[in-house]
């Protein structure tokens, strides 16, 4: 049947089950949201304060549920202001589409108002990009980008449609597609390339050669990436690491995969890595690394990386294997899938000299004494007041770190952090994404004095939604993470890293309508923590650090992963 091409966008969006976007309207886009006018019942729009903020938000979203996020923007700033979500959805591996309108076709390449080669900005840090200049095919295109941003390793994908094929007199043929059947979509080329949307089914002698290698094994390691999160695949690797009963270390973007808490457990690796899973890297005799990028945040110095073991790489992703680290065997399939069969396979093993030597360096160092407020005090009271299944939501740097160490991430989708793009001003968006996904949990914030002054206008949006997201800052005075390289290993030359400005984050919060608390002592903490939980709306807590804060352990980069800086 005969629809405007605009209502076909809308319709396309509802096959693919979408009833959330986040976005920014402007003049190029406005005859799309015009239509989105006409299914505000169907979809929910959230507007945020900046496009950036849009970006991530609709990535928190993909992350806490599972879903592919969408987010608008209008052309030019607009669509560049979220390259940096773009960017930072593309290097973690978040599904997301990004729907972008350009100028009309007539003024394209010609330096029109608003006009940037968007298409080609994003290239680079997007699975596909498309430029839709023909209206007849909007249904192929939006069909072909929600299957590859959510099909193998997923990932971000931008359409840019020209204006004039939102015309409200232009008129496609339309019939609805379920979202069951499109996925099987895929005949229409990309500007970077066709894709298979087909996920590689596991090569059986692969999981045999695996299987015999494990026999042989005396201590084996398991490392648990973010592809056990994005693949959902962590019941299974449960299984795996209950059967094979070995220790477990965990990348940042692995936080989920694998129970924080679970006796096997041991702990981040890598640059702030424990110190037994550092070790442990360093003496076991075969790896296995599930969904793991080895960047140099983890394999620090690649040549030495585990030189000792045997190296099993099991990534989805061929591009992925040997880029970093050069392995002994590999598998290729998604995680779910290649557990499934090793499960299939494997007997019960018992490695108990091999855990008991390396899951006691588990427990951290004993803190620096101090008699101000600590990051282990503030972290420690949300973890016993906050809901155990609290979505946690992080910025970048020091504050992420210590989140990451001291919460136990049970499930995919509980913790949301740039894992590598490494974005300041990521976390209160991704948290306004994770509160409109999932009303019913609690969302916390974590985040820097730096990073919080990057989003912070985005508390206009908590506040509009009435969203209760509880904002905690880790206020030192400082950007913390490069002041602790800096006193490590820049001899102390505090290079423009001090803070000493506003704003003062508690009046911040009460200027758009939320609770703002500050605490400076535990006991203020507990008391601020448990009133924002019983507040009913956003909250921000201004928590004061001592300035020369640092994370333990500490790794330089480039060096051997047991050279400790700190322990």
């Amino acid at each position: 049947m005969k629809i405007r091409a605009t209502a076909a966008i809308m319709e396309c969006l509802l096959e693919q089950e979408v009833d959330t976007v986040f976005g920014y309207p402007g003049g190029t886009i406005l005859n799309l949201y015009d239509e989105l006018y006409n299914y505000r019942d169907k979809i929910h729009h959230v507007l945020t304060a900046h496009e950036q903020g849009a970006s991530h938000a609709a990535d928190g979203y993909a992350r806490s549920t599972g879903k592919v996020g969408v987010c608008f923007a209008t052309s030019g700033p607009g669509a560049t202001n979220l390259v940096t979500g773009i960017a930072t959805a593309y290097m973690d591996s978040s599904p997301i589409v990004f729907i972008t309108c350009n100028v009309t076709e007539q003024t394209l390449g010609k330096d029109a108002f608003q006009e940037v080669d968007i298409t080609g900005i994003a290239m680079p840090i997007t699975k596909a990009a498309y430029l839709v200049r023909d209206a007849q095919t909007i249904p192929d295109v939006m069909r072909q980008a929600f299957a590859v941003a959510a099909t193998g390793r997923p990932g971000p994908v931008l359409i840019d449609f020209v204006k004039n094929v939102t015309f409200p007199n232009v008129e496609i043929d339309y019939e609805f597609v379920p979202w069951t059947e499109n996925r099987k979509c895929g005949s229409l080329r990309s500007l970077a390339s066709s894709h298979d949307l087909k996920t590689p089914e596991p090569n059986l002698g692969d999981i045999d050669v695996l299987v015999d290698m494990i026999v042989q094994a005396e201590k084996p390691l398991l490392i648990c990436g973010g592809g056990v999160v994005r693949g959902r695949a962590h019941n299974e690797f449960r299984t795996f690491a209950e059967k094979l009963d070995a220790p477990v270390a965990i990348t940042v973007m692995g936080g989920g995969g694998f129970p924080g808490g679970h006796p096997l457990t041991a702990g981040m690796i890598g640059m702030h890595g424990s110190q037994a899973s550092n070790v442990a890297c360093n003496e076991c005799d075969l790896l296995i690394a599930v969904g793991c990028r080895f960047s140099d945040r983890v394999a620090l110095q690649p040549d030495t990386f585990a030189s000792q073991a045997k190296i099993v790489h099991i990534d989805i992703d061929r591009s992925e294997i040997d880029k970093n680290v050069l392995t002994d065997h590999h598998i290729i399939g998604s995680a779910k899938r290649v557990l499934e069969l090793l499960n299939e396979r494997l007997p019960q093993y018992s490695h108990p000299e091999w855990k008991e030597h390396i899951l006691p360096l588990r427990e951290p160092s004993v803190p620096r004494q101090s008699e101000t407020l600590t990051p282990k005090q503030v972290l420690e009271t949300i973890r016993r007041l906050a809901p155990q299944d609290a979505i946690v939501a992080t910025d970048v740097g020091q504050h992420q770190m210590w989140s990451i160490q001291h919460f136990h991430f049970d499930y995919p989708g509980q913790l949301l952090t740039s894992g590598g793009f490494g974005t300041m001003g990521f976390g209160l968006g991704a948290a306004i994404g994770a509160k409109v996904g999932n009303p019913d949990k609690v969302v916390v914030h974590t985040t820097g004095d730096g990073c919080f002054r990057m989003n912070c206008h985005e508390l206009a949006t908590v506040e509009h939604y009435h969203l209760p997201i509880i904002t905690v800052v880790f206020n030192n005075g400082t950007l913390g993470m490069v002041r602790q390289w800096q006193n490590l290993i820049y001899s102390k030359r505090f290079s423009e890293t001090t803070l000493d400005r506003g704003p003062d984050f508690v009046r911040l919060a009460e200027a758009y309508g939320l609770k703002g608390f500050r605490a400076t002592t535990m006991a203020e903490m507990e008391t601020a923590f448990q009133a924002a939980l019983e507040a009913g709306c956003g909250c921000v807590i201004d928590c004061v650090l001592d300035i020369d804060e640092m994370v333990r352990p500490m790794v330089a980069g480039g060096a051997h992963i047991t050279d400790f800086l700190l322990k």
